[in-house]
């Protein structure tokens, strides 16, 4: 056996990284609809040939737990003697190891150096349909799976180079958008011929065997580098709550999120025994999602330089009751699971600021704030579907304000620029701005969130509205402040505003109706009389924060004069005031 060495790894570990890139790029420059294309709403990874995930591109996280286990369930029901050069494989049901919702759909490829197998390439990308009761394929008021679109078994959608058109067309079939769906299904097909390409002339480089020996090493190093980073957070168990805001719009009450995080040396035990009982809504969650969250946190708060493998999963050991939210049963709908998970995301980081407020972020907005508008396009009669989510604030933290109008945690989608947005759809973007006032207050302030309106230029449009912290406003951490919650806004042509709930499907539009939406804020860090006065000022200036917040949570007060642009600060230990000249 050959001794893989540090450089080697190092080397071989930057090119799978890359080759997951490059299976990146070729799906989202060949793609045809805009959710990929343009908000980059796709993923890529590559396996070793036991299923063991080795590198997976920066893209959405929670992709992740759509392909944490299709792998496994290819070679558990296809004998390896079955499987040849030019396969590839579709799924996208997440009660069978192939997702985490139905829009999502998986392709995977085998790999091989001439008859010998030496990995699979896989990727994800989220179809703006696929059937089910509402176009978009996540309803609102989906009470299971079945509702939610069509469910793809694991199937060859590619044998030894060849389309399996039977497989193909069952899928453009059921969906309400077929032609866009053959673009982006090509688009899927191209990234793996691409990848396994490229993975093929590696291992061939290498060497199966001692290709096989350097994909071993980097599962072992990830496990190494994320068990050290474990060992730096205290010994013991810390518990932390959070609520979704209901689960779904025949529901008022609140939904639990709750976990105990264990920290023993150099395994993290996370337990949410306690959490909700699985609800009649879409946020249901499978298991593999859960794992996938689970991972992202530790990733990101303990090995954030580690290379993103499955090794990290042996460091970290997850339960969660049977039946419950983050660990559904069939047929459940989970068609919104992304909000659970962002959830996830905030217990675990509210847990782990018990002890460490140094190393986490006070709560996001921690939402994929969602739009989807479907109907007719009068310019080109055919029928659209067109999904939007809005970015929100991403928390403040122990070095400095959070981000505004970003992604944060479980998903990192791009806009629709308004150009290609108003090119595509008969839909006006009216205003596009940050949101003054809902980043929370404090030494650093928490990150703003997005006020998105939407003019609707044609008759006979649809929209389902689907988002989170409407009621639960992002927390704040050391004294923080919290963020401002999130809200859905409808009006008919000329008529007032109406808030909407933060799930809702079936809301008819015609010309001239207005969808609003504002995406939560952020919690802020610190206590917000030390934030220094002339720092208060520039977000008063720069229209984050309006004159009556910077008094009521720095206590700064502004006056402005008449005389020059000299500034004078008078602090007080009650009041600090700034008096703005102008001219």
């Amino acid at each position: 056996m050959k001794q893989v060495d540090a450089i080697t790894l190092e080397i071989v570990g930057n090119v799978l990284l890359s080759i997951a890139e490059e299976m990146g790029v070729t799906l989202v420059k060949t793609a045809y609809s805009t959710n990929i294309k343009e908000r980059k709403d796709c993923s890529t990874a590559v396996f070793d040939a036991k299923g063991n995930m080795i590198s997976q591109a920066e893209y959405v996280p929670m992709h992740l737990g759509s392909m944490l286990d299709v792998v496994n369930q290819i070679l558990k029901r296809y004998p390896l003697e079955s499987i040849k050069p030019g396969d590839m494989f579709v799924t996208n049901d997440p009660y069978s190891g192939g997702g985490t919702h139905l829009p999502d759909i998986s392709m995977v490829s085998p790999v091989f150096v001439d008859d010998q197998l030496v990995g699979f390439v896989a990727n994800i990308a989220h179809h703006s349909d696929i059937g089910g009761m509402v176009p978009g394929s996540v309803a609102a008021n989906s009470t299971t799976i079945y509702q939610e679109g069509l469910r793809i078994p694991l199937v060859r959608i590619c044998r030894e180079g060849e389309l399996v058109r039977d497989s193909y067309d069952f899928i453009t079939l059921n969906t309400r958008t077929p032609v866009e769906r053959q673009g982006d299904l090509d688009a899927q097909i191209a990234s793996n011929i691409a990848g396994a390409k490229r993975m093929s002339d590696v291992a061939r480089k290498y060497g199966p065997e001692f290709f096989a020996e350097c994909t071993s090493a980097l599962l072992d190093y990830a496990e190494d580098l994320m068990r050290a980073g474990i060992r730096t957070f205290p010994n013991g168990s810390y518990t932390f709550e959070d609520y979704l805001d209901d689960a779904g719009p025949n529901s008022d009450s609140p939904v639990l999120i709750r976990t105990t995080v264990t920290i023993d040396d150099d395994t993290a035990y996370v337990d949410f025994t306690g959490t909700s009982e699985q609800v009649t809504g879409p946020l249901n969650m499978t298991f593999s999602g859960l794992l996938t969250t689970v991972f992202y946190c530790f990733k990101a708060i303990a090995g954030q330089s580690v290379f993103a493998n499955h090794g990290i999963y042996r460091a970290l050991n997850v339960t969660a009751p049977e039946g419950s939210i983050v660990n559904c049963k069939l047929p459940v709908p989970v068609g919104q699971r992304i909000d659970t998970a962002q959830r996830v995301v905030d217990v675990i980081l509210g847990a782990l600021a018990q002890v460490a407020p140094d190393r986490v972020l006070a709560a996001c907005n921690s939402v994929v704030t969602s739009a989807i508008f479907s109907g007719t396009n009068p310019n080109t009669n055919n029928y659209f579907v067109y999904l939007e989510t809005i970015a929100g604030g991403s928390g403040a933290h122990s070095r400095g304000d959070g981000l505004s109008g970003v992604q944060v945690h479980m998903t990192n989608t791009s806009n629709l620029p308004v150009e290609a947005l108003e090119r595509e759809y008969p839909i006006l973007i009216e205003r596009y701005q940050l949101r003054k006032d809902s980043g929370g207050a404090g030494l650093f302030r928490g990150g703003l969130g997005i006020q998105r309106d939407f003019r609707i230029l044609t008759d006979g449009l649809n929209y389902t509205g689907l988002g989170e912290r409407h009621k639960f406003s992002p927390w704040g951490i050391e004294g923080g402040k919290e963020g401002a919650p999130g809200s859905f806004w409808f009006a008919k042509n000329g008529e007032e505003l109406k808030q909407l709930r933060s799930k809702i499907s079936g809301v008819d539009l015609n010309k001239g109706d207005l969808i609003s939406v504002c995406s939560p804020g952020s919690g802020g860090y610190g206590d917000p009389l030390k934030r220094p006065v002339e720092v208060v000022l520039k977000d008063v200036q720069e229209g984050k924060v309006s004159m009556e917040k910077a008094l009521a949570d720095y206590g700064v007060k502004i006056v402005i004069t008449s005389d020059g642009y000299e500034i004078d600060i008078n602090e007080t230990e009650t009041r600090r005031s700034v008096l703005v000249a102008s001219k």
